[in-house]
């Protein structure tokens, strides 16, 4: 029976609450520490939630604690991207052959609905209000301010976990230690939360089952589902230059750039200015770092250890994924958590280096490729060479989105996979020419022959 131990999770947010219910499963008493109000009581961080799509990988996570049944409440399937050109005409993009989906949640409602089902569990105490103001990672002591009254205290678990976001306070005691690795860049590219409300009769005004995308290559617009009907909008926009954040000024910028750029949201957007000019503007920032973990004391997960951009959909599903490759390690644990945390951090430190690349490059190929005749035609090839070949072509977004197959296996595959999709596409005009004699004998050199997509074995 390994040793039950105090613990404390750094941060309340989606990976902090989960990992709580895994941990408590296991017998451990959590204390979760939190900077923020509890957002059951005051909703926290209004207009600057990117809305979150729950995949397989996160969905595995949820299940694995038994309460995927309970987050699908508030969840909304989406089976494809819906483009919007200049001028509203629409082009649909299923995800996966099969009619699978990802499924858009709101992030303060994710997170509530998992507070709510871990709190009863005694086990498990969540404190709002308290602010990290130091961290001993060396001692493991952290001392905290209290929001309102400004009384501080300081804590001394026994294992203290930092999942407190890309600008956790935990790895910052851990980057003042020796050799500790840190890397962070960000975007020059910001985001502003918007909104397209429900119809007057409570019906969602865009097709509901569906991310949209408006791509206009130096920027662009997402469109997720609500379960009330209204959609979260994301204006993702240069900070600087002639078409940019810093370039709009007044409602008169506004509506004259959304007029000729998103002609068709503007009818759907009564609150337009309003939320624009109120709204921050947030950062995309990627954050990588290594070590996770300090002395069997101390770690890293989630966006403190790997923030990424948001253009996978996959920083909360990797973190979720985290916590469920943690928990498979705690079943053969056999009582040394410095051993256990240097394992994890060496099994997910590749993976989380994968998504981070992938996500940057998932950007440009929403911004500028997805309106692309060319590249829709691509995506359609794609589709047919693996219903051909099953077992030796799974495309790169269903390996990430659809499987639990390594982030890093699927960033190498999917380069295999463009090199040969450049080859195939030369001899391509039309789906017709699929059945080209040279393309069948492409794939099957590329394919069979040489067999340089072989499946992942582990």
């Amino acid at each position: 029976m390994t040793e039950k131990k105090n613990i404390a999770i750094m941060g309340a947010g989606l990976v902090g609450s989960l990992l709580s219910l895994y941990l408590a499963k296991r017998g451990h008493k959590v204390d979760l520490y939190e900077r923020r109000p509890d957002p059951r009581i005051n909703l926290i961080d209004k207009g600057r939630s990117i809305n979150l799509a729950l995949s397989d990988r996160g969905w595995r996570a949820l299940k694995g604690i038994g309460v995927e049944e309970e987050i699908r409440k508030v969840a909304v399937p989406m089976y494809g991207r819906m483009m919007h050109n200049e001028q509203g005409q629409l082009a649909y993009l299923p995800y996966n052959k099969e009619g699978k989906g990802i499924y858009s949640v709101s992030r303060s409602g994710l997170n509530m609905s998992l507070m709510n089902i871990s709190e009863p569990n005694p086990d498990v105490n969540y404190h709002f209000g308290k602010k990290a103001t130091d961290v001993d990672i060396r001692t493991n002591e952290v001392q905290l301010r209290d929001i309102e009254t400004g009384k501080t205290e300081t804590i001394k678990p026994e294992l203290l976990f930092g999942a407190d976001g890309a600008y956790s306070a935990v790895r910052g005691s851990m980057q003042k230690t020796e050799r500790f690795d840190f890397e962070q860049r960000y975007l020059e590219y910001g985001y502003k939360e918007l909104t397209i409300p429900a119809t007057a009769e409570g019906d969602w005004a865009l097709e509901k089952n569906a991310l949209h995308i408006w791509p206009r290559g130096k920027y662009m617009m997402i469109a997720l589902p609500n379960i009330d009907g209204s959609f979260t909008c994301t204006l993702f926009f240069p900070y600087e230059g002639p078409r940019s954040f810093a370039s709009i000024k007044t409602d008169t910028d506004l509506l004259n750039f959304f007029l000729e750029i998103f002609p068709d949201a503007v009818p759907l957007m009564p609150n337009l200015a309003e939320e624009y000019f109120a709204n921050p503007i947030g950062a995309l920032v990627t954050i990588k770092c290594f070590p996770w973990s300090y002395d069997g004391k101390a770690l890293l997960l989630g966006d403190a250890s790997h923030a990424v951009v948001p253009f996978y959909g996959q920083g909360m599903n990797a973190g979720f994924e985290d916590i469920t490759v943690l928990d498979q390690m705690l079943d053969t644990f056999d009582g040394d958590w410095n051993a256990l945390f240097k394992k994890f951090e060496r099994s997910r430190k590749p993976n989380a280096d994968a998504i981070a690349d992938l996500a940057v490059l998932n950007f440009v190929e929403m911004r500028d490729k997805v309106a692309d005749p060319r590249f829709l035609l691509r995506k359609k090839i794609e589709n047919k060479i693996s219903e051909q070949y099953p077992d030796k072509w799974v495309p790169l977004y269903s390996m990430v989105t659809f499987t639990d197959l390594p982030y890093s296996y699927a960033l190498e595959t999917g380069k295999q996979q463009d090199k040969i999709m450049k080859k195939v596409m030369k001899h391509i005009e039309s789906v017709e020419d699929y059945d080209k004699a040279e393309v069948q004998k492409l794939l099957e050199e590329q394919l069979v022959k040489e067999e340089k997509l072989k499946p992942y074995r582990g």
